[in-house]
């Protein structure tokens, strides 16, 4: 592989991963949370970060150095273990991009008005597009660099007429008043939780990255794609907080939407047609491929007839999507699930760490050990509290 594809490679790995973690949830939970924390919103952002890196190193490293993907290391740990992942996976995956390719149609309806399902069933055959090119790789990582820059372009300008209290924001990121057990496991889940923790990973395989020797490369992807992401959060985080200090009154239909229009007018609202869709529908396509790649190892079919799986599965999410809607509660929802499956997937891998019939003589670092492990305590117990939380308020 020649030095210029390694590192459109590389990048492209980190997009991906990026691309399908900002969707419409993206926006919907950020400005949510936003406006339920204020300035503090801040810390929990911070946290989450220090917390994506963890996992998602952990993560990325083992599958490279394993040259597997992960529900063959989770089988190799204990039989079954593999198919049980791979059902919450594609379960969950399946549950975003509903709202993925939702937000598309909406992306649409701002931009040209058509009805949401007709934006819907234009962006499915646009993902179509992407996955039966002959160079399909190539253009899925172009892809997603192209929309994810566009994103935090019009969103930044977006934040900085919004004029947010910065000082604040950064004070409050260090010392919060306000704290949320939910509000971090659906920001983590939403980042690196589910599917999105391995989407990344599984790229770089498909790639030809493998081996201790592509370790360098890994991290530099893994850590570039939180970075990014990051970006993202914090861009819109300073958007919202900006117009809702001014003591705006959010639309609870469509927050995001509101940000973009209260900082600038309709053109504002333009804008926030243009990143709804660019986040909708990179997501749609990162939630099909690595959901799909879960299967491959398990079917010959699937992974002889990939491009055939893929389709079906964003066929099936636009047909879902139609009959059930895209309401902002399911979308807060479905991030905060993803959350709770990360532990799970995460301690299967660092346990692998330490397998020589799946890592051979590589050797874990122990910050990395101690690292993953404090993300597998931390979710869990935030993941214990959000679910207390839903069942109080279920009774």
């Amino acid at each position: 592989m020649n030095s210029l594809k390694k590192q459109n490679a590389i990048l492209g790995a980190a997009f991906l991963m990026a691309t399908s973690a900002i969707g419409p949830g993206f926006l919907t939970q950020t400005t949510v949370f936003t406006q339920q924390l204020l300035a503090s919103f801040g810390f929990v952002i911070l946290l989450s970060i220090l917390l994506d890196i963890g996992a998602q190193l952990n993560i990325w490293r083992i599958l490279v150095v394993s040259s597997k993907r992960a529900p063959i290391i989770a089988n190799e740990l204990l039989p079954g273990l593999g198919y049980f992942i791979t059902g919450l996976i594609v379960l969950g995956g399946i549950a975003f991009n509903i709202g993925n390719i939702g937000g598309c149609g909406l992306g649409l309806q701002v931009l040209t008005g058509l009805n949401p399902a007709v934006g819907a069933i234009i962006s499915c055959f646009l993902a179509l597009f992407i996955f039966w090119m002959k160079e399909a790789g190539a253009l899925l990582d172009r892809f997603t660099k192209i929309l994810g820059m566009l994103m935090m372009g019009l969103t930044l300008y977006i934040a900085v007429s919004a004029n947010p209290p910065i000082q604040e924001a950064i004070i409050h990121s260090f010392m919060p008043t306000v704290f949320s057990a939910k509000a971090i496991v659906t920001l983590v889940g939403g980042t690196v939780g589910g599917y999105i923790c391995f989407a990344g990973g599984h790229r770089l395989l498909d790639a030809g990255f493998s081996g201790t020797a592509s370790l360098r490369e890994t991290n530099k992807s893994a850590v570039s794609g939180i970075i990014i992401t990051a970006i993202m959060r914090v861009v819109l985080f300073l958007a919202a907080l900006g117009i809702v200090s001014g003591g705006a009154i959010l639309d609870p239909s469509n927050p995001a939407a509101s940000v973009f229009k209260f900082a600038a007018g309709n053109m504002g609202y333009l804008f926030f047609g243009v990143v709804l869709w660019a986040a909708a529908i990179t997501s749609v396509v990162g939630a099909a491929y690595t959901s799909i790649s879960f299967l491959r190892n398990f079917s010959g079919w699937v992974d002889k007839h990939h491009q055939i799986a893929i389709s079906i599965f964003i066929i099936i999410s636009t047909l879902i999507f139609t009959f059930l809607g895209n309401p902002v509660k399911i979308l807060v929802t479905v991030g905060a699930l993803n959350g709770l499956i990360l532990p799970v997937a995460l301690a299967v891998i660092l346990v692998a760490a330490h397998h020589k019939k799946i890592v051979g003589n590589y050797k874990q670092p122990l910050w990395l050990d101690i690292a993953g492990w404090l993300v597998v305590a931390v979710m869990t117990i935030l993941s214990i509290l959000t679910i207390k939380d839903w069942i109080t308020g279920l009774l």
